[in-house]
């Protein structure tokens, strides 16, 4: 048997502000970007030189959806970006107003820091020692 998660959803506000922060300041590449209908696209965004797993910007929609924007997981680290040069990139992230709330520190596995998307969902960036 042969599995892979493809996408991950993400509950954004809005679309456009969404794909300008993950293109201009996180460095993504948008994938698709397909108009559904007069409420709906299918926007995939993927770190640049990705091959596999896609964010799927999804903009919420009610109240129920709107109350977990920035709180998909309840303050617990969401989503894991491993980079291949932990300073290259924290330090264009940095540059680019993104907000980290725990400095990079070295542990066990690699180099570490934890930052906030657009609407507060934290990350992990890290730097695996074994690359």
């Amino acid at each position: 048997m042969k599995q892979h998660i493809a996408h991950i959803a993400l509950v954004v506000n809005d679309y456009d502000e969404a794909i300008e922060f993950y293109t201009e300041k996180l460095n993504f590449e948008i994938v698709e970007d397909t108009v559904l209908n007069e409420t709906k696209r299918w926007v995939l965004v993927r770190p640049k030189g990705a091959a596999t797993c896609c964010l799927l910007l999804a903009k919420a929609i009610g109240d129920e959806q709107k109350s977990r924007v920035g709180n998909q997981t309840g303050g617990r680290v969401f989503l894991f970006l491993y980079t291949d040069d932990f300073w290259r990139d924290y330090y264009q992230m940095f540059d680019n107003g993104i907000i980290f709330t725990r400095e990079p520190k070295e542990e066990e596995y690699g180099t570490v820091a934890v930052f906030e998307d657009l609407y507060g969902n934290l990350w992990d960036l890290i730097q695996d020692k074994k690359q």
